[in-house]
């Protein structure tokens, strides 16, 4: 695919993983703001558009063979890959960034107060997201599911409480965005994930957990935003 500077985030991400580690990279916005050109995002984070183009003519080839073709797969498959890969994901690494934090906090927290603020971003992010996926996992995912078999099989399907897709897909959307905000904001704490001279083994472990962290919201995001959800509003609007 060629791609110019007018190019949807969207469009470039769902090219491959390669587009998308470009856009990672970057520090571009993909996911929440996958709806925006790239000069539009180049612009908002201060990044050539004219590197990002390049870059990712470079990086065309790179297309790895484990990258499904989501935008084709049965939304099961991507309801049931989502909550194994990043739902699972989510949950283990709260746990395990939490204890790293206390850690971080009781040996390095007097000499660096943005730790305090990082652990008070996180745990906000944390139970956010944890509300957040259980909601789609009790809800939103079940019911997409149910549409798309009721469509297969041309049977009827009982109208949902919250009476369309859209509804809940909205709500979903909106928090995507609290969490999108939460960790931009501990990445500016810190610096980018700056370790500091003295850091510890912990120190280093909890940047990188973080760092990870954020990279597996971004693609997670990315695969309800850009694909998930326009596909069951799609599914849901055919004619049966």
């Amino acid at each position: 695919m060629s791609f110019t500077s007018e190019t949807k985030m969207k469009d470039i991400a769902l090219s491959s993983a390669a587009g998308r580690q470009v856009l990672e990279d970057a520090g571009l916005d993909y996911c929440c703001g996958g709806g925006k050109s790239l000069h539009e995002a180049c612009l908002r984070a201060d990044v050539s558009a004219e590197d990002i183009l390049k870059r990712l003519r470079e990086n065309s080839k790179d297309i790895s063979p484990d990258d499904a073709n989501w935008t084709s797969a049965p939304l099961s498959d991507l309801t049931r890959h989502i909550r194994e890969r990043h739902h699972r994901y989510v949950r283990e690494a709260i746990a395990r960034i939490q204890v790293l934090l206390e850690k971080v906090a009781a040996k390095h927290g007097e000499r660096r107060p943005e730790i305090s603020r990082i652990r008070t971003l996180f745990i906000e992010v944390g139970q956010e997201m944890i509300m957040h996926m259980q909601k789609e996992e009790q809800i939103l995912f079940p019911y997409i599911d149910a549409l798309e078999k009721a469509k297969s099989t041309h049977s009827s399907l009982e109208p949902p409480f919250f009476q369309t897709v859209r509804n809940p897909i909205q709500a979903m959307m909106s928090e995507h965005d609290s969490a999108g905000d939460l960790v931009k904001q501990i990445r500016k704490v810190s610096l980018d994930y700056t370790l500091p001279a003295d850091a510890c083994t912990s120190y280093r472990a909890l940047y990188q957990d973080l760092r990870e962290f954020e990279a597996d919201l971004h693609q997670h995001v990315h695969l309800e935003n850009n694909i998930l959800f326009p596909r069951a509003i799609e599914l849901e609007s055919a004619p049966r």
